[in-house]
């Protein structure tokens, strides 16, 4: 059954409005290239600045405090492979991967406003922000 212009039209406008403002203004500030998404070099990126500003001691390594509810325990504890009771950089940059794959289920490389609003997506802000 073909479905009209102007039905597919509308569908793709209500599924726009129902994104949250919050995710698409959040979207512009982590898309340097204005493409309307963020890929993964930018999502670690923000990521990347964002664990500098946790790390207030400056040490390289984020605690559970510094993380400040960013992640569950389970999470902290998957994400802590060397069991040292922090995450560097690299440990940090690498939960970023695994959430960004989880709210880009479309596979095209890409996170956009609507994806950033589903629950994987809102994960993986946590991280970002």
């Amino acid at each position: 059954m073909a479905l009209s212009r102007r039905t597919v039209l509308l569908s793709l406008a209500l599924s726009l409005a129902a994104v949250p403002a919050w995710s698409a203004s959040f979207l512009a500030q982590l898309d340097p290239d204005k493409d309307g998404t963020v890929d993964l070099a930018e999502a670690k990126a923000a990521a990347g600045k964002l664990f500098d500003l946790l790390d207030r001691d400056k040490d390289g390594t984020l605690d559970a405090r510094e993380l400040r509810g960013r992640m569950s325990k389970g999470e902290f504890a998957a994400a802590n492979p060397d069991k040292d009771g922090t995450l560097d950089k690299a440990e940090y940059l690498a939960v970023v991967e695994t959430r960004f794959r989880a709210a880009n289920p479309d596979n095209d490389g890409t996170v956009d406003a609507r994806e950033f609003a589903t629950p994987a997506g809102k994960k993986l802000l946590k991280l970002l922000k």
